[in-house]
């Protein structure tokens, strides 16, 4: 690529590079007073806590405070505001009151030691607040994630561009619940299987800065971490309800007694759904339980099970989606359409602490049956199992500290492939068979050195050794068998600069590699014939650029990136209106990620030491995903994704626990649905209000209205390489509703 090229195609970083100086520059005038000390080879160790984990500390056993006692590592803190600061970089060692489980605040400086675009999302940022249904709830205001509901709880889910071709389940971002795969071992996720009322944080971490977890995609990962017995408020109970008929019961429970705690939480819900023929329940139960075997040692075993049946309605044309969006595909109603998953899922989770340096050691099994009449009967089962060993090392070498982070993850399955003839929702003949195999084996080091007490190095690497391996048990439409072996380096190099206890600044090149799973590969009439074996992974280096920091009255997130990207899994090809993925040649995926929260006013009506403010609350989405002149689609815009996405909410907060305020989201640009980009999406913008009383007590409640203007609009679409206008590929979104929820703890 000529310099002149390479010019041309970075405006995005290049703006998105100017907006992070402006900011540091800017910023600076107001704290060159507080790097004005000093110099410090290690800065102090700071725990904040959140308001309503300051009101109720959980009790701590003699063993806790035996251990608290012979080595304080943590100094609490309460902080101004429901967010959560991030302040002084901490040690590795700075764990508790549970070893296994990092509490938010340190979830929330561990996670700030990556150079690069990560996020952390508390349970009080939108469990109390809103009916937190699906997985867009919870990552609704987090820049660079665009998340929207399909049917139930099924959501398309993209990361910085990441599987736009995956029309059904998940591609390209790696779930993990307490760090158990959710995702199968050849690469699928569902979304079924998570609970928003579970957890007490949800980590992210965009692309390559997902290196500790062996993630190898151009999404990166998210992390759903429950509570534990030793977490303020283990028991509590929540009611919700709202439009077309959903309705939900939670409850939890948990507690410590001596060195061991243990914690449970499960829930019940159901809907008849907006859309006709999307009908649906679910019964999910987490657990876990935790034994101190030492002040310095702890275990904890995991439980998760789910059992969900849900109807399917599936995408409409454009005409349907905008006239007449609560109609089902005609295909769906005729074969009953469905997704049925019951899963169980078993883990332990071992931590030893030593003075500089912490291990991490586990080993999980899941068992997963997919029941899923589509166009055919799919009896999936799925048996996946692996473990993983993660050592943090934190020390002074000659007088500079250095943070070493190293491990090895390991994710096998077997998917026992059946597939029948669907005779309107009833499983006929065997139409096809297989037994998947895979294997995933990914090692990894990065290591911190602080050049400065707050300027640090950073360089990494990964290594995967991925198989995929299938044997075709049903010959009499040819033999599908094969395998296919991938060995895959993934370097990365940043710069993490904490300009002050609130504020950092970073930057980071680095590579990543997604594995193709048994689903990629063409087929059919005028197309080629491209068997699973051929497909290459998808391989991308990605420059980065950001800041980010949170202050009582401002919190702020701007990051730039640009991935270049070879072999990018995508829609080439389609046969019977189906998209076939193989590989592009060469692609971009270029973005700002922009995140502002700020107190407009304080004081307007309570003026005391807490006073009442006016806060704004905004995440904005640049996307810019092309083709890099592309044989058949030359620099075309790559569909599936909107260029511009907004999510704002302006909120009255009273310190009494009183709020109220409306909410936008805002696509004010239709977006492609086709590889040929002649058919798009429509613009929208949907306003919201919710008000409720949240005080970090024991009880809260809250009522909130969606789309109040009732605006017919498009909110996910399936893509194609080119479509018509008939091409049924769009998913309609929910008209008006309201909801409303309660919740006591204790």
């Amino acid at each position: 690529m000529s310099s002149a090229s390479s010019r041309r195609r970075c405006p995005v970083l290049a703006h998105a590079a100017a907006l992070v100086a402006t900011s540091i520059v800017t910023t600076s005038l107001f704290t060159l007073p507080a790097l004005a000390q000093s110099r410090q080879s290690v800065l102090p160790p700071v725990t904040v806590q959140a308001p309503e984990q300051a009101r109720q500390a959980a009790p701590r056993t003699r063993l806790q405070q035996r251990s608290a006692s012979r080595s304080p590592r943590v100094t609490p803190a309460v902080a101004p505001t429901p967010a959560v600061a991030p302040t002084a970089v901490p040690r590795a060692t700075a764990r508790g009151p549970a070893l296994t489980v990092l509490t938010v605040q340190q979830a929330l400086a561990d996670i700030q030691q990556t150079p690069g675009g990560v996020a952390l999302v508390p349970a009080n940022a939108y469990r109390s607040s809103t009916v937190s249904n699906t997985i867009k709830d919870i990552l609704d205001y987090v820049p660079g994630v665009f998340a929207q509901p399909k049917w139930g709880d099924d959501t398309r889910l993209s990361v910085r561009g990441s599987g736009l071709s995956r029309n059904f389940h998940l591609r390209g971002v790696q779930l993990y619940m307490d760090g158990i795969p959710i995702n199968t071992a050849d690469g699928y996720g569902d979304f079924q299987e998570i609970d928003p009322t579970a957890y007490k944080y949800v980590a992210v971490y965009k692309g390559a800065n997902a290196l500790q977890f062996g993630a190898n995609s151009l999404g990166g990962a998210i992390n759903f971490v429950t509570k534990t017995g030793r977490d303020p408020f283990p028991n509590g109970v929540s009611v919700d309800a709202g439009a077309f008929g959903y309705r939900r019961l939670q409850a939890n429970a948990g507690g410590v007694n001596g060195a061991w705690d243990g914690y449970v939480t499960a829930s019940a819900q159901a809907a008849e759904g907006f859309r006709d023929h999307s009908n649906g329940q679910a019964y999910r139960l987490s657990g876990n339980i935790g034994y101190q075997i030492t002040p310095d040692i702890e275990t904890r075993f995991y439980l998760n099970a789910n059992s969900v049946r849900q109807r399917i309605p599936g995408t409409v044309s454009k005409d349907t989606a905008l006239n007449s969006p609560q109609t089902a595909a005609a295909g769906n109603l005729a074969l009953d359409q469905q997704r049925n998953i019951d899963t169980v899922r078993l883990a332990n989770k071992t931590t030893i602490r030593f003075d500089n340096t912490v291990v991490d050691l586990g080993a999980f099994g899941v068992d997963r049956h997919l029941m899923h009449p589509i166009f055919q009967w799919l009896d999936y089962r799925y048996q996946d199992y692996g473990g993983f060993a993660k050592v943090t090392d934190d020390r002074e070498i000659g007088g500079y500290r250095n943070r070493l982070v190293a491990g090895v993850n390991i994710l096998n399955g077997r998917l026992d492939n059946k597939q029948y003839v669907n005779i309107a929702g009833q499983k006929g003949a065997l139409a096809s068979s297989s037994l998947d195999k895979s294997t995933n084996t990914s090692v990894y080091i990065e290591d911190s050195f602080y050049v400065l007490h707050n300027v640090a190095l950073v360089a990494g690497t990964q290594f995967l050794h991925a198989t995929r391996d299938r044997r075709d048990r049903v010959l009499s439409d040819g033999n599908q068998s094969g395998s296919t072996e991938f060995n895959l380096w993934s370097p990365k190099g940043g710069l993490l600069w904490q300009i002050d206890p609130t504020w950092q600044a970073f930057a980071n090149i680095s590579r990543s590699a997604e594995v193709p799973s048994f689903g990629e590969s063409a087929s059919g009439p005028g197309i080629p014939t491209i068997p699973f074996t051929s497909i290459r992974p998808q391989r991308a280096t990605t420059y980065e650029i950001g800041t980010r920091g949170n202050r009582p009255d401002l919190t702020w997130e701007l990051t730039g990136y640009r991935a270049e990207i070879k072999d990018e899994l995508l829609c080439l090809y389609s046969a019977f209106g189906n998209c076939n993925v193989t590989n592009a040649d060469r692609t971009v995926h270029q973005g700002i990620e922009a995140g502002l929260g700020v107190a407009l006013f304080n004081n307007l009506f309570e003026r005391g030491p807490v006073a009442d403010r006016l806060w704004l609350n905004m995440a904005y989405t640049l996307n810019d995903f092309r083709f890099d002149n592309d044989a058949k689609f030359g620099t075309n815009l790559l569909p599936g994704a909107p260029r511009h996405y907004l999510r704002a909410e302006l909120l009255y907060k009273n310190p009494n626990g009183f709020y109220a305020g409306p909410n936008v989201e805002w696509v004010p640009q239709a977006y492609y649905v086709d590889s040929a980009n002649t058919l798009q999406t429509e613009p929208y913008a949907l306003l919201g209000l919710k008000a409720g009383i949240d005080n970090g007590g024991p009880y809260s409640v809250y009522i909130e209205g969606r789309n109040i203007l009732n605006k017919t609009y498009i909110a996910s679409a399936s893509i194609i390489d080119k479509a018509t206008a008939s091409s049924p590929l769009f998913e309609p979104g929910t008209g008006r509703a309201v909801y409303a929820g309660f919740k006591v703890r204790w």
